[in-house]
């Protein structure tokens, strides 16, 4: 049932104009995984960042894609109120 819910919200949300934008971080291959974690994790956390995708490749490298939704703001003025 949740998921019903959700998937609509979602599908809402992307009719609404709702998108992502999207960053790329490449770690190079004698960066520790608990340095890769905090790195991360600083994204996540300061930069409302979350994670889309990773990719380790064979030489070690691995490409991480963070999304963050992008948030619109309407203006509150009403125009032509004098």
């Amino acid at each position: 049932m949740e998921s019903r819910v959700a998937g609509r919200a979602r599908s809402e949300w992307a009719a609404g104009g709702g998108q992502y934008e999207y960053r790329v971080l490449t770690i190079p291959r004698d960066t520790s995984r608990n340095d890769a974690r905090r790195l991360l994790t600083e994204q996540a956390e300061y930069g409302r960042w979350e994670l889309a995708r990773t990719r380790l490749f064979a030489g070690g490298e691995r490409k991480v894609w963070l999304r963050r939704k992008i948030i619109r703001v309407r203006s509150t003025l009403e125009l032509g109120e004098d």
